[in-house]
């Protein structure tokens, strides 16, 4: 087991910043199988300059022209060679046994994936805070699914898992049409066809948040249509598998943060979602964020005082 090879597979745009740690805190793994495999994917800054300052036997850079993280992603699996995965983002970090521990608890479930410790940060990972969750121990998939989604959120970041190569053989590729929030309808399938969801105590990763420009940060109409059909997929698979009071509360819950989230950037998509939470569970929740915009909602209704919030700059 000692042997076992490790892929960690990284997109990587723009990330001139970020790169130089996120690889960096690869290199101090303490596995000693790894290979890095990277897809540039477009990007016009110096990424490659900061990613080709790493550069050895156990690296291997690619290029191709700008076709989004998906198509990134695809690419690394099909240049990769281990037989286990771990995804990474070119600008989070995971903690130098993050992986080592991992490996220990597959080396005898074939068919379960490994889960660790995530905290958010901005600019130095050492103010990074990590609060533990209802998922940071070993659960059924169909659990785990049930408590992250629990308050209709969840995270599902890249970073947490690692996966053994037959199942990411089966869960297939990444699908090319999702723009924003992919990784959530990757793993969902991903974890749909496995047996167990592993904890790992310590294993860390540290997700890096607030960047300009990001991804998770778009506001546009493909952006919102992409979460949109992320949830859609995710809703059908899941209560496919358990149809029940749980699941169908969880997912309205997603639905009313994904309309009070698209409101007013798409309101014909964020009523669509509000429709369709309102056909799985009675539950109803009022848009997230600071007292006053809890208070102008009570007194306007939720959507005037988005309105009014966007209007003031706050997104």
């Amino acid at each position: 087991m000692t042997a076992a090879l490790v892929s960690v597979l990284i997109p990587c745009f723009n990330a001139e910043r970020y790169i130089g740690e996120t690889l960096e805190s690869v290199f101090r793994q303490t596995w000693p199988a790894l290979e890095i495999v990277i897809v540039d994917d477009g990007s016009t800054d110096r990424s490659l300059d900061e990613i080709r300052r790493f550069q050895c036997s156990r690296l291997t850079v690619l290029s191709q022209k700008n076709r989004g993280q998906t198509s990134a992603l695809n690419k690394c699996i099909l240049h990769s060679t281990g037989t286990f995965i771990q995804y990474l983002d070119a600008d989070d970090l995971i903690s130098p046994d993050k992986i080592s521990l991992q490996m220990r608890r597959l080396s005898d479930r074939p068919n379960c994936v490994a889960t660790a410790e995530w905290g958010r940060f901005y600019r130095d990972p050492k103010d990074t805070r990590f609060v533990p969750e209802a998922v940071w121990r070993d659960l059924d998939p169909l659990d785990w699914f049930a408590l992250s989604r629990a308050d209709g959120l969840g995270m599902m970041l890249p970073a947490l898992w690692l996966i053994p190569r037959p199942l990411v053989d089966r869960a297939g590729p990444w699908h090319l049409e999702l723009t924003l929030n992919n990784d959530a309808e990757y793993f969902t399938r991903l974890l749909l066809i496995s047996s167990q969801v592993l904890f790992c105590e310590g294993a860390r990763v540290f997700y890096r948040t607030g960047i300009p420009g990001s991804l998770s940060g778009l506001k546009s109409p493909a952006a919102w249509a992409s979460q949109f059909r992320v949830l859609e997929l995710c809703e059908s698979r899941v209560l496919a598998r358990e149809n029940s009071e749980r699941m169908r509360r969880s997912f309205s819950l997603s639905w009313q943060h994904l309309a009070h989230g698209a409101y007013p950037y798409d309101p014909a998509l964020a009523e669509r979602a509000l429709a369709r939470a309102h056909q799985l569970h009675p539950v109803r929740i009022m848009p997230g964020g600071g007292w006053r915009l809890r208070w102008l909602s009570r007194i306007v209704g939720w959507r005037a005082a988005r309105r009014l919030q966007v209007a003031s700059g706050r997104k």
